[in-house]
């Protein structure tokens, strides 16, 4: 597969042939769904499915979380999820959400896990552990490496917030990954919505590298306070993700239109701001 377009290829037709900055996040949970799915061997490949086959001309990203799916031994419906994404809806990145971080021969094994059994076009990975355990990732020219920086989760300030040097340790993860670990351009960087002006922060250390965004919905981050402190210069440069809200708008065998409702609602409320 020569040739083959990057992530940051494939976020930029997306974010501009779908004229949008939403991600979708497939975090399932069997308790959550409809009554006509309950108790399917496939439940959660058919929920997930739905979902994206509703949403996918709305969206610039699906972000599948891999605990959802590992917990209930769902491994080969994510599989299958991500092969049917790529093969319904080509051109629209996968971002597999496990937040892998280890030494460089079991990054490795993880790079191999993402980009080639679940075929993800990136991958989520905690940068705590240092530049060798990125770097196996990025041994991967066209996949997108997304490094955690500024966690939208209450304790995210406990390090991350530490004062390294004169600078906080938000701070040098954005600016390492932005300029000495990036050799294959495909770095991203995870910034929550609940802290607007460390977004902003982010933005004027790294440039137009994409950030992921999640806390929006559920979690209640702003949606004006993200894109007005995040976005590029064009009006993208974010992935806004949305998970919960979307996914469980409906409750019945409607669920899917609902989901489509509330994802082209969060599109165009985010699209207000660019």
């Amino acid at each position: 597969m020569t040739n083959s377009p990057t992530f940051i290829d494939q976020l930029n037709a997306a974010w501009q042939k779908n004229n949008s900055l939403l991600c979708v996040g497939l975090d399932p949970d069997p308790a959550k769904f409809p009554a006509h799915l309950k108790g399917r061997n496939d439940a959660i490949f058919e929920f997930c499915a739905a979902i994206v086959d509703a949403t996918a001309d709305l969206v610039c990203s699906f972000k599948p979380q891999i605990a959802y799916f590992a917990a209930r031994r769902a491994e080969d419906q994510l599989e299958a999820l991500i092969a049917h994404i790529h093969e319904k809806h080509p051109g629209i990145p996968v971002i597999l959400d496990s937040k892998r971080g280890d030494i460089g021969s079991t990054a490795e094994q993880y790079a191999v896990e993402a980009f080639e059994r679940y075929k993800a076009d990136a991958v989520t990975v905690n940068p705590y552990m240092g530049r060798d355990s990125v770097d196996p990732y990025l041994a991967y020219p066209d996949k997108g490496v997304i490094l955690l920086c500024r966690t939208s989760n209450p304790g995210g300030s406990d390090l991350q917030f530490l004062d390294v040097g004169g600078e906080k340790l938000y701070e040098r993860v954005a600016r390492l990954a932005s300029s000495e670990w990036n050799s294959s351009g495909q770095i991203s960087l995870v910034v929550g919505a609940t802290f607007p002006a460390e977004i902003a922060r982010v933005r004027e250390i790294v440039g137009d590298v994409p950030l992921l965004v999640p806390g929006i919905g559920a979690q209640g981050g702003d949606i004006e306070a993200t894109v007005r402190a995040g976005r590029t210069a064009n009006g993208t440069g974010l992935m806004i993700n949305s998970s919960r809200a979307i996914l469980y708008a409906g409750k019945d065998e409607h669920f899917a239109a609902a989901a489509r409702k509330v994802a082209l609602e969060t599109r165009d409320a985010i699209n207000l701001y660019r």
